[in-house]
Formats: C-alpha cells, sequence, structure tokens
C-alpha cells in the first residue's frame, strides 16, 4: 500500500515548525511507574506544554507553511471538537492566514471561546464532528476556502509524526508506544516514524469504548461506521474511519484496544497526582490503555503521548469527584 506521508515529509514539517514551536519535553515519573507497575517504565510527551496545549498546533502549522501565499490569502476552514480549531486558529493568526472554523452545536463553551480569541469566524452546524465536517466542506465551496482536514490532509499528518521524531530523539532505548484514535492522525504520523527509523519498536492504539468504529474496523480488516460517537473524549469523537489512516493502521499497529470512559477518566486522576499535570480525556486516553495491555508490555520501556490538557472545569470536576 501507498503511505499518506514518508519520512521524509515529516522531516521536511520539522523544519517548517521549528522556527516557531520548541521541542516538548519527554519526561519519567516514579509514582506513575508505580502505579502501571509490572515493571515498565513510562514515559511522557508534554503536548499539554504546547502553546495551544495540545498537539494539534504542529499538525496545523505544517498544513499552513505548505500552502502556496494565495491559498493562504483566501483563507482556511475546518471542523473540529475543539483543539484542531484552536491549533489552525492560533496557527493562522501567527502567519496572518484567515480561518474559519465549524464546530458541532452544544460544543465545549471554553474551547469555543479559545478559538474565537486566536481571531477566527466560528460557526456552529452539526451534532457531531462528522456532520460538522460535511458543513465545513459545504462553505469550501461556497466560500473558496482551503480545507485544512484534521484527519485526511498529508500535512497534517506530517506534523503530527515530528512528535515521535522527537520522542525517539529523547528515549533511544524505547520499546513500545501507545497512542490514542480519534482519526488517526497522531497514530499515523507516529507508524510513519516508527516504520523508517525504529521498525522493533511496537505500535499500540486505544479508542474511547463509546466512538469505537476505527477499532472495530481494526479487528474486522474492513472499514465500519459507527451511528454515534459518545465519550467524554470529545476529541476521540468520531464514528467513521477515514481514507488517509485507516489502511496503514490495518498494517503497522500491534494490537487495538478501547477504553471506557471510566477508566479514561481514571487515568486523567492518575496523571494528575502522579505527574501534576492536567489530561483532558483524549490526553489521558494512552495512559488508560497501556493500563489495559501493562502484562504484554511487562518489563519495557513505553511512551505516551499526552496530547492535550483543555479540559473544561465541569468534566474536570466529575472526574476529580469521581461522577465518571
Amino acid at each position: 500500500m501507498d503511505w499518506p506521508v514518508t519520512i521524509d515529509d515529516v522531516r521536511a514539517a520539522r523544519e517548517r515548525i521549528r522556527p516557531h514551536l520548541e521541542p516538548t519535553p519527554l519526561r519519567g515519573y516514579a509514582p506513575l511507574d508505580a502505579v502501571v507497575g509490572h515493571g515498565i517504565r513510562v514515559r511522557v510527551k508534554h503536548e499539554n506544554h504546547q502553546p495551544t496545549n495540545a498537539f494539534k498546533v504542529r499538525n496545523n502549522l505544517s498544513a499552513l507553511t505548505a500552502l502556496d501565499p494565495e491559498t493562504r490569502r483566501r483563507g482556511v476552514i475546518a471542523a473540529t471538537r475543539g483543539n484542531h480549531g484552536l491549533g489552525l486558529a492560533w496557527a493562522g493568526q501567527l502567519l496572518g492566514v484567515p480561518v474559519t472554523i465549524c464546530v458541532p452545536h452544544g460544543n465545549n463553551p471554553e474551547k469555543n471561546r479559545a478559538i474565537v480569541g486566536h481571531g477566527a469566524e466560528l460557526i456552529e452546524a452539526g451534532r457531531d464532528w462528522d456532520e460538522t465536517d460535511d458543513a465545513a466542506k459545504r462553505l469550501v465551496q461556497e466560500r473558496g476556502l482551503h480545507m485544512v482536514h484534521p484527519i485526511n490532509d498529508r500535512d497534517v499528518i506530517a506534523g503530527a509524526g515530528t512528535m515521535t521524531l522527537e520522542i525517539l530523539e529523547s528515549c533511544p532505548e524505547l520499546d513500545a508506544l501507545v497512542v490514542s484514535v480519534g482519526g488517526g492522525s497522531q497514530s499515523v504520523g507516529t507508524l510513519t516514524v516508527i516504520r523508517a527509523l525504529r521498525p522493533e519498536v511496537r505500535v499500540f492504539a486505544v479508542q474511547a469504548a463509546g466512538a469505537a468504529a476505527i477499532h472495530d474496523s481494526w479487528h474486522a480488516g474492513r472499514p465500519l461506521s459507527r451511528p454515534s460517537a459518545e465519550t467524554i473524549a470529545d476529541g476521540l469523537a468520531t464514528r467513521n474511519c477515514y481514507e488517509f489512516t485507516f489502511p496503514p493502521l490495518l498494517e503497522g499497529l500491534t494490537d487495538f484496544v478501547t477504553a471506557t470512559d471510566a477508566e479514561i477518566a481514571e487515568a486523567v486522576r492518575i496523571l494528575l497526582s502522579t505527574t501534576h499535570n492536567l489530561a483532558e480525556p483524549a490526553g489521558a486516553a494512552g495512559l488508560a490503555g497501556l493500563l489495559k495491555l501493562r502484562e504484554r508490555l511487562a518489563g519495557s520501556t513505553v511512551a505516551l503521548i499526552l496530547t492535550g490538557g483543555n479540559i473544561d472545569l465541569s468534566t474536570l470536576r466529575r472526574i476529580v469527584d469521581g461522577d465518571l
């Protein structure tokens, strides 16, 4: 199969974003290792330390810096539940590119305010991300905008792959990664780098049990869709497979598990108590997956990507109070 990006694409993306973003820390925490157990040495990649508190800023800087001047002048659009739109708004403001962001009705109000705060036009459309994505595609035709798709975009995936370049440079002893999957940009970026540079490293994926279309499709060996995507991890709330990401996931992953909302909430609490970092539910999903895989990964050095920390106050309160 032809992969959507190559290691050269990832390296080129890194050079484009390097003037604007510093590498994020990769850290180990003895209390976290103790909770995970089984002799596993956990390394946490802190994408919650990005300017927008989420890794998607890499994806969007990679995408916008690859555009020609005329496309930048016309402007860009995307559908989002939050972090992709926030990253695109931030990158657009930095580079002087007009940005329109479509979000579902009832989207996280804190993320909406942050998107608008970076100068983007915000449009509410659809009941979930997939419907919102359809609305954004219509606006591409009506307004002549360029779509920066969070999944089916080569430059977006190449930007996501820069995280794994940094992980390998910081952790040459790495044995495995556990990555969360919403649409798959993070995981396919990871797989692109691993297969080129360290093919012996195993890559495991985790998806929210309430939004498990790609997980179910991976185990079935063919694309499936689901009628709904219900999870506290809004960054993982998709209900379809995607052209650019499903084939590489099918070929490259070692295994794929799901985590319930209760398990994801517990991972948020564990990260808070052991690393004193705030993770949104999607950002903690990697740890939730590791806790389910720890017997298989006993004695290994395993990297997790804390993909974001943009949790709203009401969800955080419910998690800390044990209501989930």
